[in-house]
This record gives C-alpha cells, structure tokens and sequence, in this order.
C-alpha cells in the first residue's frame, strides 16, 4: 500500500520549513477558513477547533490525501494576543507580555477524510519574555515582521532579545511542535 499525498494545510513559510524536517514529501494548500474563538472555549480548544477546520476544508478537495491542519495562539492567562493589526497593537503587546511568563499553545489536526480518520493534539510551550523598555520592544519589532506572527514576535528571528526562557518544545513557538508531530504522523500512517 503507497503512502498517502500528505499536505500542509497553512499558508505560514515558518511551518513549511518545519515539516520539511520531518524529510516526508507534502504539498502546501492553505486552508482557507475564518479562526474562530468561541467565548465558552479555552484558548487550547479553540487551537484544536481551528487546525480541525483548516484540515478538513483542505481534505473536502483532497479526501485521498493526509492533511495537516495548525493554529497557534499566545496566551497570558485566559487573554490571547492574536496577529496585531499594527505596529501600535504590536508594541502594545510586548509591552503586555514582557517581564512575564506566558504560553503558545498550537493545536494540530492530521485529518484523512476518505478513510474518516483524524488525531488532534495540543502542545503548549511557557515563555519567559525580559523585562523590556520601550525603546527594546520598538528596536526588535522593526528587526522583524510582526503582523503576521501572534503575540507579535518571532522566536526565530531575533528572539534572544525579547526571550529569556523556554520551557517545553522551541519549535511549538515558531509555529508547528515537530516532535510531537512526527510521532503522531508515524502513528497515523501506519496500515
């Protein structure tokens, strides 16, 4: 029996770079589905709602295939900080999330529509962010491109000046927890 098509559901550059870790050929075909975050869900269920989402809209066109659903969502306590709207928004929540610790959560949908099979999982990482002034949190802002990247910021790419500690998987916090992926994925693409 052949291996599945596997896709990646997600337009985000920063999650195809970290399938391609996982050394399985896929296709990128963005599930293009409105995030949702019902006010009676936790931050890590709506993750979970939003991968599922962007999963099957992307295996409704391709229900032979294996596909990969993500969201990722910044957390400090029950207040999520989305994609800022702009560099205002953006300083405002570095300014909000410095000196403190707080969670990325992404949940994660492998989805085979024609086989009706799926495994969703969520992975949080804590995040210890410096105590920043005003003029740090600028600076490392216009180093990066911060609207498309929840809570503002990217570990990726100059996170040493904004990040003090991680505790749990660095690669949850650019976008996708490949360790625990890759283990779901072997799983899931057994006969």
């Amino acid at each position: 029996m052949s291996t599945p098509l596997l896709i990646l559901a997600s337009a985000s550059p920063r999650r195809r770079e970290l399938l391609r870790l996982l050394g399985r050929p896929f296709r990128v075909i963005p599930g293009d589905v409105p995030e949702m975050s019902p006010g009676h869900m936790t931050p890590m269920e709506s993750c979970q709602l939003n991968a599922y989402r962007k999963a099957r809209s992307v295996a409704k066109r391709y229900p032979d295939a294996v596909v990969i659903g993500a969201d990722t969502e910044v957390c400090l306590g029950r207040r999520v900080f989305g994609k800022p709207a702009s560099f205002v928004d953006a300083c405002r929540m570095l300014r909000r999330l410095q000196g403190k610790v707080h969670e990325v959560i992404t949940g994660v949908c492998i989805y085979h529509l024609r086989r009706h099979r799926q495994i969703s999982f969520a992975v949080t990482t804590r995040v210890q962010f410096h105590r920043l002034n005003r003029d740090q949190r600028e600076r490392y802002l216009k180093r990066i491109d911060p609207y498309d990247k929840a809570g503002a910021y990217a570990v990726q790419e100059h996170g040493h000046l904004i990040i003090e500690d991680i505790n749990g998987s660095f690669t949850n916090v650019v976008g996708l927890p490949v360790e625990r992926l890759a283990h779901e994925l072997s799983s899931f693409l057994k006969p």
